[in-house]
């Protein structure tokens, strides 16, 4: 059963979507880089940790979940009010 709340609009929804292509190109130039100076160890543990996101297959599929610290903790509340 799903449980997630979320109200969003398109604006809000483009929003996060530039927040994760912005991270997703941060990940890939940084994993670049790190091939490039040799330094294999460090390219493969952020390969793993982001795995997902840079596989072809997989990176559309790989949901992203942000949330709005005040909006989580109002919800909350009323989750515990009853």
């Amino acid at each position: 059963m799903n449980n997630f709340f979320y109200d969003t609009d398109e604006e809000t929804t483009a929003r996060i979507s530039g927040y994760r292509d912005d991270i997703y190109d941060n990940v890939v130039d940084r994993f670049r880089e790190l091939i490039s100076t040799n330094e294999m160890d460090n390219a493969l543990a952020l390969a793993d940790e982001f795995y997902e996101w840079m596989h072809p297959d997989h990176a559309e599929e790989e949901p992203t979940i942000f949330f709005h610290e005040q909006e989580l903790k109002r919800r909350y509340l009323e989750l515990k009010q009853g």
